[in-house]
């Protein structure tokens, strides 16, 4: 169990740290907004589903 939940925050950070150096390469400003609130939501979501 605990190693599990170490890969899950390990490959959420890394698909956070990925989404965030691809929306500054390729997007503007609003888009960039609008697409981070999007994943932020999607994994808080995530969390609390995985953890119920």
């Amino acid at each position: 169990m605990f190693l599990e939940n170490i890969v899950y925050y390990a490959m959420c950070v890394i698909a956070i740290i990925v989404g965030i150096y691809l929306l500054k390469k390729f997007v503007g400003c609003l888009v960039r907004t609008v697409i981070t609130l999007i994943l932020i939501a999607f994994l808080v979501w995530v969390y609390f589903s995985f953890f119920r």
